[in-house]
């Protein structure tokens, strides 16, 4: 195919694809498959990248079709060649990671010979980003989990705004088109979780489905795990699914009884400071706490509640950021849940916190119509988390605390510190053993972030 013709193809998918969602990608999932199967999916994932955005470097990393070895194969024998001209591959780069990992990553360009995984994204890249880049196209020949642990802290100083991470992974293969569909979605949600475990757990679910002909639900699970281990449980990092499609969509030569599956996804960071106060108008409380309020009535008493609406509030009631609600009756505690990060509405994420606290809260039994006139409602807004490196940067009254080790977590307003008078020992033992479950001591060996809040509740708006 000459350069004319493979630039129309890929036009073509990008006039279908789907529109730009995101901002702030810092990496995406993107199929691998033959363009006329797969194209339009690639095109969706490839447009949710600022194509303006001046990356340093571009990432691909895509697990071995062909080699089977220990850890990861960096091509720095000279660049890509393909129908348009050379992509640029920084050779230096991927020398430095051979020299400082060794045993880890590989120069053996071997792997990459017969690999088409790298070779079918470079056309999207090159059609998409219209600044100047270099390549480190990276194939991964192991199956160690382990493995993929430490790629991913070699990787991880590189996951910043100078640069971008592809992973080129297809999904299911074989399956019939109705099971396709819902072994990728398992999948795809696993993903989205930002969990490295969770991915584990979902594809040996799948695995044992019995599902006839499920080969595999993602041939390229290495490389996307290597990912999630670059962001997994760092509440900066969000994964949004984006489009999806199987080889059986192709209406010419899809084949319904055997199919491949297509995801791509975005991986968004959260780039405000924590330290960053969130800006909210009095306009933007009131109609937050409306929406709380009725919420509850409808729920409990079905009837509709009057809501102040949103006249005259800022585009804050609808940016994507945490909040905790809490419900108080007669000065105790009722409930209290909250979400430490979404790319929900404010406003939705208000709603949904509401029923829940009056719900869901293990610690209480659920509100009651009765009690809900003695009820009154306190709304915490998240900033974005920071990653601290020792906790003499916490300040009591002022930092929440959220503590991870592993897949256990904990997480405390700023206002708890004032509300029991606990010194930084207190604060950060109860929030590690009680919230966490990782003993009193566990802070010590697990990771802290903070944030600040903006709290306000109906009891200072009566007042």
């Amino acid at each position: 195919m000459n350069a004319d013709m493979l630039q129309k193809e890929v036009v073509s998918y990008f006039r279908d694809a789907v529109e730009k969602k995101h901002d702030h990608v810092r990496a995406i999932i993107c199929p691998h498959a033959g363009y006329i199967f797969s194209g339009k999916v690639a095109a969706s994932g490839y447009r949710q990248i600022d194509e303006h955005a001046q990356y340093k470097l571009v990432f691909i990393l895509a697990s071995s079709h062909h080699s089977y070895f220990n850890g990861a194969s960096v091509y720095c024998d000279g660049d890509y060649l393909m129908p348009y001209g050379a992509e640029k591959v920084d050779r230096e780069v991927g020398k430095k990671l051979v020299e400082e990992h060794p045993g880890l990553f590989t120069d053996d360009p071997g792997p990459h010979m017969k690999e088409h995984s790298i070779e079918v994204q470079l056309p999207f890249l090159h059609y998409t980003l219209k600044n100047p880049y270099a390549i480190v196209p990276i194939i991964l020949g192991t199956s160690d989990v382990s493995t993929c642990q430490r790629l991913a802290q070699a990787l991880k100083p590189f996951l910043t705004k100078d640069n971008l991470f592809v992973v080129s992974t297809d999904f299911s293969h074989y399956p019939d088109y109705n099971n396709a569909i819902s072994v990728d979605a398992a999948t795809e949600q696993a993903i989205l979780k930002n969990d490295p475990q969770k991915l584990i757990e979902t594809l040996f679910e799948n695995k044992h489905k019995q599902i006839d002909n499920l080969v595999t639900s993602l041939c390229g699970w290495t490389s996307v795990l290597t990912l999630l281990h670059m962001t997994g449980n760092n509440p900066r990092y969000a994964y949004h699914g984006v489009d999806y499609r199987n080889s059986g969509d192709e209406k010419t030569y899809g084949d319904r009884h055997e199919v491949v599956g297509y995801w791509a996804i975005a991986v968004t960071e959260n780039t405000a400071s924590a330290t960053e106060e969130f800006s909210l108008t009095e306009e933007d409380k009131t109609a937050l706490l409306g929406e709380a309020r009725s919420t509850l009535e409808k729920h409990f008493k079905r009837r509709e509640a009057s809501s102040p609406g949103l006249s005259g509030c800022s585009d804050a009631v609808n940016a994507p950021c945490g909040a905790f609600v809490t419900l108080h009756n007669r000065g105790k505690l009722r409930g209290c849940i909250g979400m430490v990060s979404t790319h929900e509405p404010l406003l939705k994420t208000v709603h949904d916190m509401a029923l829940s606290a009056a719900k869901s809260d293990y610690r209480f039994s659920p509100v009651t119509a009765e009690e809900l006139d003695e009820i009154e409602i306190e709304i915490s807004v998240l900033s974005p988390m920071t990653k601290i490196k020792d906790v003499s940067e916490i300040e009591l009254g002022k930092h929440g605390i959220y503590i991870v080790q592993g897949r256990s977590s904990g997480i405390f307003l700023p206002q708890v510190a004032e509300e029991t008078g606990w010194d930084m020992e207190n604060y950060l033992g109860h929030c590690a053993r009680d919230k966490a479950g990782i003993g009193w001591d566990g802070w010590k060996r697990a990771t802290v972030y903070t944030f600040t809040a903006t709290v306000f509740g109906e009891k200072e708006n009566k007042a």
